[in-house]
């Protein structure tokens, strides 16, 4: 049986993100964590602006390796971690309940604070709060970092599913869509369905049917499920419709007809 799906490597990359150290192959990370370096000296409030996964809060823990995270969608948490501590690092200021309270708070009892977050607030609104802001860009433009944090979690992924098998780069397209998020669970489910077994591939299916069913067209409405991948596979291995359509049984005209169905999917067919 199938020990991870894909839900899983979810909840493991997210647990992981926050533990990984802070990559510096770009200029642009280079110069943030010059930023931080300044920072771990300075008795300053900063906020770090950036997207999901471009490791905000990373920078924000070697900032302030001691001091408690507090998420701020927890209000009455992070008041009291506001009342309790010298210094706290605040995940997703954008989710804070009543900024004005909170910086209400913070000028009361001057706790130090490092933030994370994106751009809700104005910078009048911010600047009664940090006085330096740093912005991580994303990954899409720290183009260095990509290969090294692609290295990084090959290795998470190898000691969390046991494996020693190489990772092929070469025909490897970075999803970066969340940045270290996305790639991190990109090579997760490469390791993860390198190893699946016709069994496991039921019970994900299975598992993902479960809550959808109900109508009264469910077996044609899914049917794609196992259609997509199987022409998408064809497609890959013998580079022919002619010969896939030879392959699956099929003539040529149904083949087409079938893709054309699906067109909603992305099928590579620009080599055959």
């Amino acid at each position: 049986m199938l020990s991870m799906t894909a839900d899983v490597v979810e909840a493991v990359v997210t647990t992981v993100v926050d533990v990984t150290n802070f990559i510096t192959a770009s200029n642009a990370s280079a110069e943030a964590f010059k930023t931080a370096n300044l920072l771990k000296g300075l008795s300053v409030n900063a906020m770090i602006i950036g997207e999901r996964g471009t490791g905000k809060l990373t920078l924000a823990r070697y900032i302030l390796p001691h001091a408690p995270i507090v998420d701020a969608s927890c209000f009455d948490e992070l008041l009291e971690a506001v009342e309790r501590h010298n210094e706290i690092i605040i995940h997703r200021l954008d989710d804070v309940a009543n900024l004005k309270r909170l910086i209400e708070t913070l000028n009361r009892t001057k706790t130090r604070v490092i933030a994370t977050g994106g751009t809700r607030y104005t910078q009048d609104q911010l600047d009664e709060i940090f006085a330096i802001r740093l912005l991580l860009p994303p990954l899409r433009e720290r183009i260095e970092d990509i290969e090294v944090l692609t290295d990084l979690f090959v290795q998470e992924a190898q000691n969390t599913f046991g494996r020693s098998d190489g990772f092929d780069t070469q025909e490897f397209i970075p999803d970066v869509s969340e940045n270290g998020l996305s790639l991190r669970r990109q090579v997760y489910l490469h390791y993860l369905l390198s190893s699946i077994k016709e069994n496991d591939l039921m019970e994900i299916v299975e598992h993902f049917l479960v809550d959808q069913l109900g109508s009264n067209n469910d077996y044609r409405k899914f049917l794609h499920l196992y259609e997509v991948p199987l022409i998408r596979a064809g497609i890959k291995r013998f580079k022919s419709q002619l010969q896939l359509a030879d392959k699956l049984g099929l003539n040529r005209n149904t083949l087409r007809k079938k893709i054309a169905e699906n067109s909603d999917y992305q099928f590579d067919l620009k080599d055959i």
